[in-house]
C-alpha cells in the first residue's frame, strides 16, 4: 500500500476580521485548507477578496482571528515571532508582484544573502548557478534598477528556490509583467517547482494561470470553495 503524502501545510477553520466603526469588518470565515507536498493549488478571487491575507495568515506573517495553521507539522500559534521568522528562513520562500529585491545588492547578491541566511555552504557558487538557471548568465553584477522587470522576476525566482523550500508563496508573480514576459516567468516557475517538488500556493486574479496548478480554490463573499 502506497502511504499518504505528508501534509505541508494545514489551515483550519480560519477567520479574520479588523475592527472598523461599525464593530468589526469580516475578510473571510471558516476557512480550510491542507496542501500536500510537492501540490500547486491556486487560490484566486476578484481584487479585495482577501487572498493576500490569507497567504499572510498561511505563511505566518499575520496571526488569523480565529482558527489554526499547520506548517510541516508545526502549530504556528505554538511559536514567537523569531521562531516564525526562522522557520520562513528554513522552509518557505516568496516569489512577489513588486520583486521585494534589495536595491543595493546586486542580483548575485540578492540570491546569496538568502543562501547565507540559512548557512548553505558556498552561497556565492550556488547564486550564481541559480542565476544562470534562470537565464540571467550575463546579470549577475546588475543592481534591481540596471534590470528589466522580468529580469527581476527572474532574480526573484533564482532566489525562492535557491534554498530549497518545502513551501513556495507566489503572490500575482505576473502582475507588473507585460503578457508575453508573464508568461515566460510562469513556464519557468513552474519548471522549477516540479524539478524540486515544492509545494506551491500561488495567488492570483487570472483563471488561466491558475489552470496551471492541480488544484484551484476560489475566494468569494469570505469562503474558500474548491472548483
Amino acid at each position: 500500500m502506497t502511504p499518504e503524502p505528508s501534509a505541508v501545510l494545514i489551515a483550519n477553520a480560519l477567520a479574520k476580521t479588523f475592527a472598523d466603526q461599525s464593530g468589526g469588518l469580516d475578510i473571510f470565515t471558516d476557512i480550510s485548507l491542507r496542501a500536500e507536498a510537492g501540490e500547486s493549488i491556486a487560490i484566486i478571487g476578484p481584487s479585495g477578496a482577501g487572498k493576500s491575507t490569507l497567504l499572510s495568515i498561511l505563511a505566518g506573517l499575520d496571526e488569523p482571528s480565529k482558527g489554526s495553521v499547520e506548517l510541516l507539522g508545526q502549530p504556528l500559534a505554538g511559536l514567537d515571532e523569531h521562531s516564525r521568522a526562522e522557520m520562513r528562513a528554513n522552509h518557505i520562500s516568496f516569489v512577489f508582484q513588486s520583486f521585494q529585491l534589495l536595491p543595493e545588492l546586486t542580483a548575485l547578491d540578492n540570491v546569496q544573502l538568502a543562501l547565507e541566511i540559512q548557512g548553505h555552504p558556498n552561497p556565492e557558487q550556488q547564486a550564481a548557478d541559480w542565476l544562470d538557471r534562470v537565464g540571467l548568465q550575463a546579470r549577475h553584477q546588475h543592481t534591481p534598477a540596471r534590470l528589466s522587470g522580468g529580469e527581476q522576476q527572474r532574480v526573484a525566482i533564482a532566489r525562492a528556490f535557491a534554498t530549497q523550500p518545502s513551501l513556495l508563496f507566489a503572490d500575482e508573480p505576473t502582475g507588473n509583467l507585460d503578457e508575453q514576459t508573464g508568461t515566460e516567468i510562469i513556464e519557468q516557475l513552474f519548471q522549477l517547482n516540479q524539478q524540486l517538488n515544492t509545494t506551491l500556493i500561488l495567488i492570483t486574479h487570472d483563471t488561466s494561470l491558475a489552470q496551471r496548478c492541480q488544484r484551484r480554490l476560489y475566494l468569494h463573499n469570505g469562503r474558500l470553495q474548491e472548483q
